[in-house]
């Protein structure tokens, strides 16, 4: 019988077997899908994300996480997502990759696969706020991401958005330059029950935020090679800026401090914040400053990095302990089991 004469019914059939069969499941993911359900079973977990080695290296060699003996770990997507507890509360941590693509489809995946009640996201960053010091940690309240740009020929001359014109940095005097300038792009932020709206400044969760400013802990001064003149100190509130770009300019870093008094910069904090946000699951931000963007001295950013990356990491851990027992995280208890 002909194709076109067969009857509806059997022709719908026969179009959906044979698009069930061009589309076999992914190999291994009826495995996976069964470790994803037993760590979930364990209750709610922090997602903890941080994006450089150094940082991951930081966490294995703390001794704060204590992988689950059951399953210590699940690979998906070529991430190894870690099972365990940090100070008693449940937590899974992901090395998410640098920049913000990585960020993003990290924290996403541990939205929409596991049962996570917050992320927590630390790291390293570059300071462009002169008050303050390598080793410090910000806790921002606000990051915004500032490597999208409307790239125009000329200034404009009444212009409300922030714009870089590189003219100003002709040398040795400012004028015109042929590069034009650079209007900086709001976000567009999709959010659960909410119409879409177009954003520059991200906030944190404020509840998560406020429990922050009540840690006390004492950060790190020396690394194995090297020690600060004083002791670093956390710091609050300051604003954050992030980009899909490693800032080594301190003409730039000027720039981004005087026009947005963002204090820290990196690569990946606005996309952790932004997935973070959509869905309205609470998010905070621990960054450690490793080096000046630009113009420091050569030995900051590799004699420093580790330290900066172990104070950031003190502040998480001690905020995932203090969060974990305000939100009575199922902890020691189920992830001895």
């Amino acid at each position: 019988m002909e194709l076109s004469r067969l009857p509806l019914v059997l022709l719908l059939c026969l179009l959906a077997s044979s698009s069930t069969t061009a589309l076999p499941a992914l190999p291994g993911m009826d495995q996976v899908r069964q470790q994803v359900d037993r760590a979930n079973r364990r209750g709610p977990s922090i997602g903890l994300v941080m994006s450089y080695v150094a940082e991951d290296t930081a966490l294995q060699a703390s001794g704060y996480f204590r992988p689950w003996r059951v399953q210590p770990f699940v690979d998906l997507y070529g991430r190894r997502f870690h099972i365990g507890s940090i100070r008693g509360v449940n937590v899974i941590y992901a090395l998410t990759g640098q920049r913000r693509l990585n960020a993003a489809v990290t924290v996403q995946t541990l939205l929409d696969v596991f049962t996570v009640s917050g992320i927590v996201h630390y790291g390293t960053a570059g300071s462009s706020n002169d008050s303050m010091s390598f080793g410090d940690v910000s806790v921002p309240k606000l990051v915004a991401y500032t490597g999208a740009w409307t790239w125009k020929k000329y200034k404009s001359l009444k212009e409300e958005s922030t714009e870089l014109n590189f003219g100003q940095f002709n040398i040795p005097n400012g004028g015109e330059n042929l590069l034009g300038s650079l209007k900086y792009r709001n976000e567009e932020l999709y959010s659960v029950g909410k119409p879409m709206e177009e954003v520059f400044w991200l906030p944190v969760d404020s509840a998560w935020f406020k429990i922050a400013e009540g840690l006390e802990v004492n950060l790190e001064r020396c690394n194995d090679t090297f020690c600060l003149p004083k002791t670093p100190q956390v710091v609050h509130g300051l604003k954050g800026a992030s980009a899909d770009m490693f800032l080594d300019n301190a003409e730039y870093r000027k720039f981004l401090f005087r026009e947005f008094a963002v204090s820290t910069i990196d690569e990946e904090s606005a996309a952790v914040v932004m997935t973070t946000t959509s869905p309205g699951v609470p998010v905070i931000v621990f960054r450690g400053v490793s080096d000046l963007a630009g113009g420091e001295p050569t030995w900051s950013s590799t004699s420093l990095m580790n330290l900066a990356s172990i104070n950031a990491l003190k502040v998480a851990v001690e905020f995932i302990a203090t969060i974990g027992r305000q939100m009575s995280t199922p902890s020691a208890q189920s992830s001895k089991n």
